[in-house]
């Protein structure tokens, strides 16, 4: 089986985060678990948006919804070990497109993780897929299309 092989453009972050794996996070191989790396990465898209002014849904019953994830492990993390969330977006189309994350951790440079999260947007009042906003799309002008 072909393993997964996650690259982004150096420029396109544009947002870090730095996050501590708790001890809570640790699964019985002593090391961060998947279910966590899971909910960090979460934590920092929601914190990315918020930097933004993005709400994940608005008043119109307008919002984001996450597609799929892509994860690839690169090193262990362990209990209190300081995690930087290197978060961009790319690959715009549409309807949506993908949030990029570059984990590491800064106190020996290792990198930890890379993820890409496709998302659209959706209209939560009819239940389908709906257009990107201008208002989103011009928050990230540097952004490649795929339309």
């Amino acid at each position: 089986m072909a393993r997964l092989t996650l690259e982004f453009p150096e420029d396109q972050y544009c947002y870090s985060s730095q996050l501590t794996v708790r001890v809570t996070d640790i699964n019985g191989a002593n090391h961060l678990g998947n279910d966590s790396m899971i909910s960090m990465i979460s934590e920092a898209r929601a914190r990315f948006l918020y930097e933004f002014g993005i709400r994940e849904t608005d008043e119109d019953g307008t919002g984001i919804i996450v597609t799929d994830l892509a994860t690839t492990y690169r090193a262990e993390a362990h209990a209190r070990d300081q995690l930087l969330f290197e978060v961009g977006v790319m690959d715009f189309n549409r309807y949506g497109g993908d949030i990029t994350f570059r984990i590491t951790r800064p106190a020996d440079g290792t990198l930890v993780a890379m993820a890409k999260s496709g998302f659209v947007f959706f209209d939560y009042r009819q239940s389908k897929v709906a257009p990107m906003p201008d208002a989103f799309s011009a928050k990230f002008p540097k952004v490649n299309r795929l339309d």
